[in-house]
């Protein structure tokens, strides 16, 4: 690869950098104002209730079921008899609850993320467009109907994941590394549809998911990471679509605005 080379990738990626650092300071004045403020309610409401109806529900069963199989687990079962017999704990009556709670909570976050994608965005888009995006023209198609079936199809698959994966994190570095590749995996796939479906044309979302595809990964990531942080539950499914709707738009309008009109020669 020619130094050329290196050096235009070496910008596109620092633009790129930038283009995130923008989107993130734009979304945190954004959350600031009154109308974002109370959208904050909405998502925060449905996830709140969804934890209270499955730990309402689920929670006496899930533990039983986990229980049960701990007895199956070998070394589990050793080490807990170990700790038992020197006098420390049973390793079984904190882990078992931690793995439900770790199976349950997630379940009603997704729930929260899916309705801050389907009914808060378009709220956040309105906002954004009168006050940021004067201007950029509406050309999506059949939004409502692509951004539930989207949300669907990405909670569906965020939840089997979710289950699946969790004997992995007796693996070491496991518990850490999965919350965030699921997470980002929602908050990608979920909000950068529900960004762009109302404004973006088919062939410009295509275009615009190609040519931004690691900037786009970069800030679910980077919110994945906050979403570890309990303090920030209530902000993070609005916050979150504020500054995906930030890059997106600003991405639809520099796009558009590189079309080039050819006029006829006189």
């Amino acid at each position: 690869m020619t130094h050329q080379n290196l050096a235009l990738r070496g910008s596109q990626s620092a633009r790129g950098l930038s283009l995130v650092g923008q989107a993130f300071r734009r979304a945190l004045v954004s959350q600031l104002h009154p109308r974002m403020l109370v959208a904050l309610l909405l998502p925060f409401v449905i996830a709140v209730m969804g934890a209270v109806v499955l730990l309402w529900f689920f929670w006496a069963p899930l533990t039983g079921w986990l229980d049960q199989e701990a007895t199956s687990w070998g070394m589990f079962n050793t080490v807990d008899g170990w700790l038992v017999a020197v006098g420390l704990f049973s390793l079984k009556l904190w882990l078992v609850p931690l793995m439900a709670a770790g199976l349950l909570l997630p379940l009603a976050g997704i729930l929260g993320l899916g309705i801050a994608a389907v009914f808060v965005m378009p709220l956040v888009l309105q906002h954004l467009e009168k006050r940021d995006y004067p201007g950029l023209s509406r050309q999506g198609q059949h939004a409502t109907v692509l951004g539930v079936w989207n949300a669907v199809w990405v909670g569906l698959l965020f939840c089997l994941g979710w289950i699946f994966t969790m004997p992995l994190w007796l693996m070491p570095p496991m518990a850490l590394v999965l919350p965030i590749f699921w997470w980002a995996f929602a908050l990608n796939r979920m909000l950068r549809v529900d960004a762009m479906i109302e404004h973006a044309s088919p062939a410009e979302r295509r275009l615009l998911w190609r040519r931004h595809n690691r900037q786009l990964w970069l800030i679910a990531g980077i919110l994945a990471l906050v979403n570890l942080v309990p303090l920030f539950w209530l902000v993070m499914p609005v916050f979150s679509a504020l500054v995906y709707a930030h890059f997106c738009l600003d991405a639809i309008g520099r796009l558009r605005a590189e079309t080039v009109i050819d006029m006829p020669s006189r």
